[in-house]
């Protein structure tokens, strides 16, 4: 199985530079709710999707819940979340799973972001998030005005290792945690050790076997490509 994902992996590569255009400034959608957005909960493909939702909680960059996420749900726009739902089933049967740190961003979300970014007063999680650089430099090389995940067709996730019954799950080896600002985070980084860029490898061919496409600077980080809505963000709560 893994040797086809290689293949499309590869083959998607080799189409990404060919037309490639600006990104246009997206307009943000006046829809209230995820069923207005043409959003689905990813627990109503698979309930029993493995979620650590890292922004309603306080185990993230900022410190805390983080503005817009009032529940630790993951939604994505319909054809997105069909698509990996396609993915954890394609990879159930290796004894390996998907875990979800986030979905569907909010707008006021980046926003809350970016106040933290401007409040240099504020260093709490420096020396478990961004231990070797400043926090002037998180902006724009991290932490971005405007983010993807708000189109609803970005996921952050890793991949667990599952005994036989699908239990007893395990985070495979990445090199760094979650949300981690260092190139080492970087999908290909040369200080990573061979086996977690197998293991980084291995989750980036699976999703690209299903048409997401990873961003090399975050191992964790995938974006379905055509995206189904590219110039509308969105910005109801995560409820």
């Amino acid at each position: 199985m893994f040797r086809v994902f290689a293949f499309v992996f590869a083959l998607g590569l080799s189409l990404a530079g060919c037309g490639s255009t600006p990104e246009a400034m997206p307009s943000t959608s006046s829809a209230r709710t995820a069923e207005d957005a043409g959003m689905v909960s990813l627990q109503s493909l698979v309930p029993d999707i493995r979620l650590d939702m890292r922004y309603a909680g306080s185990d993230n960059f900022v410190g805390r819940p983080i503005t817009g996420y009032d529940a630790p749900r993951c939604y994505l726009l319909r054809p997105a979340a069909e698509a990996l739902q396609r993915v954890e089933q394609a990879l159930r049967p290796h004894g390996l799973r998907l875990q979800v740190f986030d979905c569907y961003r909010p707008v006021r979300a980046v926003q809350d972001f970016m106040a933290w970014a401007a409040d240099l007063d504020d260093q709490r999680t420096k020396a478990e998030f961004y231990p070797g650089l400043p926090k002037t430099a998180l902006v724009p090389g991290y932490i971005a005005e405007r983010s993807g995940h708000s189109r609803g067709a970005t996921i952050d996730l890793t991949l667990l290792r599952c005994d036989a019954q699908g239990e007893g799950c395990a985070p495979l080896d990445m090199g760094t945690r979650f949300d981690f600002f260092d190139p080492l985070a970087h999908t290909d980084a040369p200080k990573a050790t061979p086996q977690q860029r197998e293991n980084r490898h291995l989750l980036r061919e699976a999703m690209a076997q299903e048409g997401f496409r990873n961003y090399p600077q975050e191992w964790w980080h995938y974006t379905l490509q055509p995206e189904p809505a590219p110039t509308t963000a969105y910005d109801f709560p995560v409820r």
